[in-house]
């Protein structure tokens, strides 16, 4: 696996980065279209097609330093897959790193979640989705990716932003002032505020692609008609980013096809405008490696 972004040398360094990307290639637990496994990768081998100036924020983000790790490998148990998702990321909390997890299905995400909880334990969790993922269970386990929202309540609250698919068994579950259903947002000009307004201070982001319409991303696992383009997405997140702390963010569920790339590099051009947007004011310089051709 390519480092993100395609940085190498001192950006890339594991001691001196500030930011950490956690690959994890996992896919046992979804139900419909497989290949989540794969979207580390493909996010990887997009990222180095991406050009690292962004324009919006007058930045280059990569001179935090992003360093790329090696990808958790936990088996097919999605417990021990969370287990092991969990101490990695912990590891590089406690080494006050910024950690980016990148699945994977979204039972990735409760690992990620959970290390960062520990570390941040007054935090919030903002889900961006076209789904509840609140079911208790699923096909015979509490970890499936049907149920990573419910295991997230446990630990903290949780803010649901994007929804339009659940099972009538998760609408007792879902909390009434913080759920944003998509067909309830669109046309409402104050939507955002109302989601800022449920976040205390301390924001962990969980963003599943197939948040995002079908249109612009259709590969992912289980793609829902009516999702938010590109630019109500950047917009909120950019929010957050400026009126929270951002502690830390996962994005998952991408199921690449060969024969359309664009879904994989809209994933890894997302990845780098949330660090662009959390690490605004750094320093602005000259590249640090050739521009790809265009």
């Amino acid at each position: 696996m390519i480092n993100f972004g395609d940085i190498t040398g001192s950006h890339a360094d594991r001691v001196n980065a500030k930011i950490v990307m956690v690959p994890v290639p996992y896919d046992a637990t979804s139900t419909w279209i497989k290949g989540a496994d794969r979207g580390p990768e493909a996010i990887m081998q997009a990222s180095a097609n991406m050009e690292l100036y962004d324009i919006e924020t007058d930045s280059e983000v990569f001179r935090q330093g992003i360093f790329t790790d090696h990808p958790v490998d936990a088996g097919e148990d999605p417990e021990a897959m969370v287990k092991a998702v969990q101490d990695r990321v912990l590891g590089w909390l406690e080494r006050k790193k910024f950690v980016v997890t990148i699945g994977g299905e979204h039972s990735v995400s409760l690992g990620a979640i959970r290390a960062h909880h520990q570390k941040y334990p007054g935090m919030n969790v903002l889900q961006l989705d076209a789904h509840a993922d609140l079911r208790q269970e699923y096909l015979g386990s509490p970890y499936n990716h049907a149920c990573v929202m419910a295991r997230t309540r446990e630990l903290c609250q949780v803010t649901q932003v994007g929804i339009r698919s659940m099972d009538v068994s998760e609408k007792q579950e879902t909390d009434p002032g913080r759920i944003f259903y998509q067909e309830k947002i669109i046309g409402d000009p104050q939507w955002m505020d109302r989601v800022l307004d449920t976040l205390d201070h301390q924001v962990y982001l969980t963003l599943d692609l197939d948040v995002l319409d079908p249109s612009i991303m259709p590969s992912t696992g289980t793609p829902e008609p009516g999702g938010m383009d590109w630019y109500s997405l950047l917009g909120l997140i950019r929010r957050v980013a400026e009126e929270k702390e951002l502690v830390g963010f996962d994005v998952v569920e991408l199921c690449p096809v060969t024969s359309n790339r664009a879904p994989d590099f809209l994933a890894a051009k997302l990845i780098y405008k949330l660090l662009s947007y959390n690490y605004y004011h750094a320093k602005k310089g000259t590249a640090g490696r050739e521009s790809p051709a265009h």
